[in-house]
C-alpha cells in the first residue's frame, strides 16, 4: 500500500511551499527584491512578480532598481518574466510595470541573445497591439 507514503510526499511538498511563502514575505518585507523575484519566479507566480516589480519601483531610484535587478536574473527567469509581462501588458493598471521591465530588457540584452529567448515572437507579436 504506497497510499501513506504518497500522503507524506504530498504533505512534504505542502510544507515546502508554505515555507517558500513565508520566505517570500520575508525578502519583501526586507526589501531583497532579486532574491524575491527569483524565488516568485519560481514558484511560477506571475502577480507575485508583479506585486516585487511595482515594489521596486516605488523605491527611490526604482527604474534604476528594477534595472539592477532585471538584468542579474538568470536567462530562464527573464524568459519567464517575459511571458508573465505578456499578460500584465493587456491590463491598463499593470501596463506602466509590464512596459519598465520590457524597457530593461530591450536595453540591457542584445537582439540576438533576445532572438534566443524561448517564446520571444509569440510575446513580441502579443506586446505590439497594447505598446
Amino acid at each position: 500500500d504506497v497510499t501513506e507514503i504518497e500522503e507524506r510526499e504530498a504533505q512534504a511538498k505542502q510544507e515546502e511551499q508554505i515555507m517558500k511563502e513565508q520566505e517570500l514575505s520575508n525578502l519583501l518585507h526586507e526589501k531583497r527584491y532579486l532574491k524575491a523575484l527569483g524565488l516568485a519566479i519560481s514558484l511560477d507566480r506571475p502577480h507575485t512578480v508583479l506585486m516585487v516589480v511595482k515594489a521596486i519601483l516605488k523605491e527611490a531610484d526604482g527604474r534604476k532598481h528594477l534595472e539592477e535587478n532585471i538584468v542579474r536574473l538568470r536567462k530562464d527567469q527573464k524568459e519567464a518574466v517575459l511571458t508573465f509581462l505578456v499578460t500584465w501588458n493587456t491590463n491598463s493598471r499593470n501596463c506602466h510595470e509590464a512596459q519598465a521591465v520590457v524597457e530593461t530588457l530591450l536595453k540591457h540584452e542584445a537582439p540576438d541573445s533576445l532572438l534566443q529567448y524561448s517564446g520571444i515572437k509569440s510575446a513580441v507579436e502579443s506586446l505590439l497591439p497594447y505598446t
